[in-house]
């Protein structure tokens, strides 16, 4: 009995926590957006993508470095008390959110299997000492495409080839590595699994961020930025249907106002303005770092006071 009530309760906290701040999350990403237009692509992406996934880190670590130790250390083993329905509740809408979001996460991978399956038919492996694997695919295959979650891979249409010129055609493959490089699948595959209701236009921001991020990416100069831009116009011509294939990244699998908004950037491309203004050395000087670190030692030095607090919370949630 006592461990199936340290488990309703833990639960209990974890849901609590992982609802309220999502809803904190929804509501504030607009101003936090605001505030990363300041910084590189790549740096605005990953900080959208953390926010994103805050609510599930910060449940975490408060359920398991408070709640379940307070419990553990404070509730009497031995106690004939019975649980109020609050916790029951929020068991149930927690199992459903969490059940409802591994079968989004199934779904979406089921469906990447089969068109992957579906495009790898006959296709041609593409020797060029790049980072991740190229593979030559039929006309009926994206333009473009990153696939793949732990093992990415590039695939390329015929058509592709004979329509981009070489430097146009090594620029978008360099668009693509960016994707292998960070990851993005895999983050898609994860947004799939932290499901919440509020959190669709984020979620859309962000992968608006990582394309033009990958878009920084490949292009060192104007001219290098002039042919990107260029192999998106042709590659956006192409009259071959787009996949609705999620944990993918194709080049061109964008809104009509995203790819433009990405191609007049490419045509204004400059050093200055593409420069990664927002350092490592910068993020560890900046107020949120220093306000996380200052959060944690507040923490530590009142720990017992904070585990007590816990409890006594808990007590009043479970009755």
């Amino acid at each position: 009995m006592f461990a199936l009530r340290g488990v309703a309760v833990s639960f209990s906290i974890f849901i609590l926590l992982y609802c309220v701040w999502s809803l904190i999350v929804s509501a504030s990403w607009r101003g936090l957006f605001g505030h990363s237009q300041k910084l590189s692509r790549r740096w605005a992406a990953e900080l959208l993508f953390g926010w994103r996934i805050s609510p599930f880190l910060v449940a975490i670590v408060i359920t398991f470095a408070l709640a379940v130790p307070s419990f553990l250390m404070l509730e009497p083993r031995q106690i004939d008390e019975s649980m109020g329905a609050v916790p029951l509740v929020l068991c149930i809408c927690g199992a459903a959110l969490i059940g409802y979001g591994i079968s989004r996460a199934a779904s979406a991978l089921r469906l990447a299997s089969r068109a992957i399956a579906a495009w790898m038919i006959g296709a041609q492996p593409v020797s060029m000492g790049a980072p991740a694997p190229i593979f030559r695919v039929s006309q009926a295959a994206p333009a473009m495409i990153a696939t793949g979650i732990v093992r990415m891979g590039v695939l390329v249409s015929e058509r592709t080839e004979s329509l981009l010129s070489s430097t146009e055609f090594q620029i978008a493959l360099d668009h693509e590595f960016a994707h292998v490089r960070h990851r993005d699948n895999l983050k898609k595959l994860v947004l799939k699994l932290l499901h919440f209701p509020a959190m669709r236009s984020l979620e859309t921001a962000w992968l608006e961020a990582t394309e033009m991020a990958a878009d920084d990416a490949a292009v060192s100069s104007r001219e290098e930025a002039l042919d990107l831009a260029a192999a998106l116009v042709k590659l956006s011509r192409l009259r071959v249907p787009e996949p609705a294939v999620e944990l993918t990244a194709s080049l061109t699998l964008s809104s009509a106002s995203a790819m433009q908004a990405r191609i007049e950037r490419l045509l204004a491309w400059s050093a200055e303005a593409d420069g990664d203004r927002y350092t490592a050395r910068k993020a560890l000087k900046s107020p949120a770092f220093v306000g996380i670190m200052a959060t944690a030692i507040l923490v530590v030095i009142n720990y017992s006071y904070l585990l007590t607090s816990v409890h006594a919370a808990t007590e009043w949630l479970v009755r």
